[in-house]
């Protein structure tokens, strides 16, 4: 359910395309590249976690009751970070690669890692 609203949302925003690989990240170890991808994903949980906390819908006593449907409504709101994201490993790793992370791996752990993030921010 999840996985279909957010491959929705992010068809709507797939512009965030580069070329294959810049050179100089060829030459890059795969825990370089890790690393430099990093402050991405960071910035885009941040801003999911951050919407999600904000909405007056989310359950601190209960979050995993509604935490599915309001991370699906905070990616238009955290649209530029997750295109950053997107980009950075389509750069790093090679054009579609952001994408397969965005709906793969990234997908897996959000609501985990949202859940971690919001704990004793909501009243």
């Amino acid at each position: 359910m999840i996985i279909a609203k957010l491959a929705a949302v992010t068809l709507v925003m797939s512009a965030a395309a580069g070329p294959l690989a810049e050179p100089s990240a060829v030459r890059l170890t795969l825990q370089q590249k890790n690393a430099a991808t990093q402050t991405y994903v960071q910035s885009a949980t941040d801003c999911i976690a951050r919407t999600v906390a904000a909405d007056a819908r989310f359950r601190k006593d209960h979050p995993a009751a509604n935490l599915g449907e309001l991370i699906v409504e905070s990616v238009p709101h955290c649209v530029v970070p997750v295109r950053a994201m997107i980009a950075a490993y389509d750069r790093y790793f090679g054009d579609g690669f952001g994408e397969q992370f965005f709906m793969g791996p990234y997908l897996d752990v959000l609501p985990e890692a949202v859940a971690k993030l919001t704990s004793g921010k909501a009243d």
